[in-house]
């Protein structure tokens, strides 16, 4: 796991950061250290998420996202992009390839260990595909587990650390 990976991972929701931890270590070792993952976007500020919101929209380029500050999973520390590094150097989004030609596309092989581990992938949303885009899908509240949505975890309150609490809610 590279530097920028694991400063990624410590800013993400402390629910998750070693369960992204061991996922990322199963990717890596699915892919037989030819290509590794990188996290290159978790926790997001509100700030950002607005910046983002308004690319394709107030500012020029094609739309990146269709949720506005608090709509994100990523606003909560729970959701994941990456990418590929390939050789220790070169960085990839490309779904199809299969760098250690054991006839499954790299990239396949981390959805399913996110898949494992209870993430959704974007990949598999109906509309506005995020192909790089992972999110926990459930997340402790009450007595069970609900499903993640902005909508609750807006509602949650929040530690002294700004992430949302999921005990005594």
């Amino acid at each position: 796991m590279d530097k920028v990976t694991l400063q990624r991972i410590e800013k993400l929701h402390p629910f998750v950061r070693e369960e992204v931890k061991q996922i990322i270590k199963e990717c890596d070792k699915a892919l037989t250290r030819k290509a590794k993952i990188r996290i290159t976007q978790g926790l997001r500020s509100f700030e950002e998420q607005e910046r983002l919101y308004a690319i394709g929209r107030i500012t020029s380029g094609k739309k990146v996202t269709n949720a506005k500050a608090g709509q994100s999973i990523h606003n909560y520390g729970l959701a994941v992009d990456m990418c590929l590094i390939i050789g220790g150097k070169t960085v990839s989004w490309d779904t199809a390839k299969d760098w250690d030609n054991d006839q499954v596309a790299d990239w396949y092989e981390c959805v399913k260990v996110f898949a494992k581990y209870g993430w959704d992938w974007g990949g598999n949303w109906k509309t506005f595909k995020d192909l790089p885009h992972f999110e926990k899908k459930n997340f402790p509240i009450k007595k069970g587990l609900a499903k993640t949505s902005w909508k609750a975890l807006s509602k949650l309150k929040k530690d002294k650390d700004g992430y949302v609490t999921f005990e005594n809610n």
